[in-house]
């Protein structure tokens, strides 16, 4: 619920008076003695979805900018017409929405000052890489705890519906700046953790857990942005504190942008290709996401004749961001049917293996004890490099040639080419 309050101007106090009375509303009016040209300030106590419509309806009565309009947060109203009014509006809009007005000024203060946005985003893209190198998931969460990027993705959005093109730039411009300035931070540490050796060195960063993952973005990762951008629009609609939808928008965001940058510190340009159109696909699709769910929910310009500029505005960026977001979505088709591939490959490799054991062994009690297959590096598209089987044999036994039948059954039924080592093992049972 929310509390009203509005100085009235010099002239209109009955005309607003009247207006309050005709939508049903309580209200306590008191004498403004400054002198100035209001004549009084009113006090309205609204239920938080019944704020817009009543607003609307004073300014359709000579309410204007030129008067102070405060809206805030109320604890509690005790008053049986107050019941009566959320009643009332419980069948016009959803009760949790907040105002225009209030959804505005929400999404302009998660904007934070551009000093202040540089710094957060700085810090947060150092603590996000230092947790990918050293592997450690709570180091990563703690990064996105700080990151601010919930605030300008937001903006962008409300300032498309509710046609502020001030509002909208900013967000866009915040968004772009924060994310090459997470890239080029995270380039610069990794660089120099690389080069004076803070870690241990290594060839291939794809073999650390926490980059691994985000080197293969597929489908659910589309998924993953698409609901923290609804999770993010939503609890900005309704008033709820938006921190903990923050971590869950910098979670799409901060570590793929940080992986973006300790592939290019590591020389490896599919690793950071990759996590680029994982950060491209997620804020996109944290913005469609945001821009749909605002314009379903009826936010709309304040003046009647800027709502056809703001539904062309609306229209033309949700195809836009939807265009965007299908033309990258084309590599995400090729991970998910890559995955789809690897699995397949290693499980041709397994049954390969053990009809190749099994034609061997005969009755010799030769078992396969396990297949591991390894590629070249975590980064999608590449065939199998290797693969190890580890034979189980009796005591004594000697058994060769089994390497290249494997081989040629796995290369016959696969189409690849990976170098077979077989690893035998005595087995003595009791």
């Amino acid at each position: 619920m929310r509390l009203v309050q509005i100085t009235i101007p010099s002239g209109k106090r009955e005309t607003l008076l009247s207006t309050l009375d005709d939508e049903g509303v309580d209200y306590v009016v008191a004498d403004e003695t400054s002198g100035r040209e209001y004549s009084g300030i009113v006090h309205i106590p609204l239920p938080t979805n019944a704020v817009e419509p009543v607003l609307d309806s004073l300014r359709e009565a000579g309410l204007d900018d030129s008067s102070y309009t405060v809206v805030m947060e109320a604890s509690t109203v005790v008053s049986r017409k107050f019941e009566q009014l959320e009643e009332e509006y419980a069948d016009v809009k959803d009760e949790d929405q907040i105002a225009r007005d209030e959804l505005v000024a929400s999404a302009d203060s998660l904007a934070p000052s551009t000093r202040t946005y540089i710094i957060m985003t700085v810090v947060s893209a150092l603590i996000a890489t230092a947790g990918l190198l050293l592997d450690s998931p709570a180091v990563v969460v703690g990064s996105m705890v700080i990151a601010p990027l919930v605030g300008p993705a937001m903006a962008a959005s409300v300032g498309t519906v509710v046609n502020d093109r001030e509002m909208f730039a900013r967000g866009v411009r915040l968004q772009i700046v924060g994310l090459l300035l997470a890239i080029g931070t995270a380039f610069v540490f990794a660089f120099a953790v690389r080069e004076i050796n803070l870690i241990p060195p290594l060839a291939d960063v794809t073999a650390i857990p926490e980059v691994r993952e985000r080197v293969a973005p597929d489908f659910l990762s589309l998924i993953i942005a698409i609901g923290a951008g609804i999770a993010g629009i939503v609890s900005l609609t309704t008033g709820v504190s938006a921190a903990l939808v923050g971590v869950m928008i910098s979670v799409a965001l901060i570590p793929p942008a940080a992986t973006v940058g300790i592939g290019l510190a590591w020389g490896q340009p599919m690793v950071s290709l990759s996590s680029v159109v994982l950060v491209l696909v997620n804020v996109l699709s944290i913005n469609l996401a945001a821009l749909v769910v605002l314009w379903y929910s009826g936010y709309r310009p304040e003046h009647w004749f800027r709502r056809s500029d703001a539904k062309r505005a609306t229209v033309t960026r949700i195809a836009t961001l939807a265009i965007a977001i299908a033309v990258l979505s084309v590599f995400l088709v090729g991970v998910t049917l890559d995955s789809f591939q690897r699995a397949t490959t290693e499980e041709q490799i397994q049954d390969e293996t053990a009809a190749a054991i099994e034609e061997y062994s005969g009755s010799n009690g030769i078992q396969q004890l396990s297949v591991e297959v390894e590629y070249p590096s975590e980064v999608p598209f590449e065939d199998p490099e290797r693969a190890v089987v580890t034979v189980g044999v009796p005591p004594g036994m000697e058994v060769t040639g089994l390497a290249e039948e494997i081989s040629r059954r796995v290369q016959e039924s696969t189409g690849t080419n990976p170098e077979i080592e077989v690893r035998y093992v005595t087995v003595e049972r009791g």
